[in-house]
């Protein structure tokens, strides 16, 4: 059997009565959801049996990385993206949105700015005001269904205060899968006003178009690196985020020293069973994550052809993330989101990530229950536009 096809993607698993947040949010409702950022597919087979192991062993005391873990991340950003970083780089942390939190903390003192492009991750536009910061958004530039930095306008809006810029790629909400030419551009501009930027690459292992490649910020120019926080977590790519395990890749010594002092006293370590997951993970699911990719594919596709026969939305391509967004703009719908749940399909309020006039649609699940979500969709649509 080709190892693309053994795993399965396409049965359903019940997710009901499980304490399940994005199911539960429409508990005891006929809508599907098809919001929050986790998929609804079963961890992989390496990683249960992993899980598996570590209960056997009976005891879940406090729990440090694995030198085994760390080693394989070294040789897995080598492998992957050629980028030699050393092991003590690496920054544990129970979550990516800890991470940005904690550079919010680390980077800059109250009442300094902190930048970031719209629309983004809604954390993203929480996390300054945590730490006394002030928010500076924004927006992307769509030309032509392509969406990109405004570097003419991002340069303009830049402070004397402005300290650190919140970085997503590849993008979350927009697909965007950034070229070196955007990211050296971002990055000049961040060295030219002494800039720390700290760059979310979660969805770094999920791209879905071909053509592009991922290229971690840091991997720029050594002067970039010094003056970037990476983060990085297994729980997108193998749908773990409820076992809480990421981390911060920082060469500087300095920056590294004080994103670590920002974690004192308020970030958790990371438990016993998320280091065994994420080694799992990374060590013995690279085909797993092949054919969840090309499941993938096929989900976004079938999202962009049902989206491009509804009247008056559109979207743009989707070139990495199981995540898309919507442009509703042109719908005459003054709350879609309210109008989809109403239809029986639950999507996320473009307005929560700065983007009012969209929705997000995540792809991440059973294709039949996707169809069913997106044939609902259209039928709503169209008796609403033809009423």
């Amino acid at each position: 059997m080709d190892k693309l096809t053994c795993f399965d993607f396409n049965s359903p698993v019940e997710r009901r009565n499980t304490a399940s947040m994005k199911w539960d949010k429409y508990k005891d409702r006929d809508i599907i959801p098809l919001w929050v950022a986790d998929m609804d597919f079963c961890s992989p087979p390496a990683v249960i049996e992993a899980l598996h192991q570590r209960i056997a062993h009976g005891v879940f005391g406090y729990t440090v990385a694995p030198e085994s873990l760390k080693t394989l991340v070294v040789e897995k950003f080598a492998a992957d993206f050629n980028w030699s970083i050393q092991p003590e780089w690496l920054v544990w942390l129970p979550g990516l949105v800890t991470g940005f939190n904690v550079a919010c903390r680390a980077v800059g003192e109250d009442n300094d700015d902190i930048m970031t492009a719209v629309p983004v991750y809604p954390h993203f536009l929480t996390a300054p005001q945590n730490f006394r910061r002030r928010l500076i958004k924004v927006p992307l530039q769509e030309t032509d269904n392509h969406w990109t930095f405004d570097f003419d306008r991002l340069e303009k809006a830049i402070t004397p205060n402005t300290r650190l810029f919140l970085l997503c790629n590849p993008h979350n909400p927009v697909g965007r899968v950034f070229s070196r030419d955007e990211l050296n551009t971002l990055a000049a501009i961040c060295e030219k006003y002494d800039i720390v930027i700290c760059s979310d690459e979660i969805h770094c292992e999920m791209i879905l178009d071909g053509e592009k490649t991922h290229i971690p910020t840091a991997t720029l120019d050594p002067s970039v690196a010094a003056r970037t926080i990476t983060l990085m977590s297994p729980s997108k790519t193998f749908n773990l985020p409820g076992l809480g395990c990421a981390f911060a890749i920082i060469s500087e010594k300095k920056l590294r020293r004080r994103f670590i002092q920002a974690t004192a006293g308020i970030v958790p370590h990371v438990n016993a069973m998320g280091y065994a997951a994420a080694e799992a993970a990374y060590r013995d699911c690279a085909d797993w994550r092949a054919a969840l990719l090309a499941y993938l594919r096929g989900n976004r596709d079938t999202v962009v052809h049902a989206i491009a026969d509804m009247p008056r939305l559109s979207i743009a391509p989707v070139e990495a993330t199981y995540l898309a967004w919507i442009d509703m703009r042109s719908a005459g719908l003054p709350d879609p989101v309210r109008f989809f749940e109403d239809a029986g399909a639950g999507l996320q309020d473009g307005i929560e990530f700065g983007g009012p006039g969209f929705v997000r649609l995540n792809f991440g699940c059973q294709r039949p229950l996707l169809k069913t979500a997106l044939d609902r969709m259209a039928s709503a649509l169209r008796k609403h536009i033809n009423a």
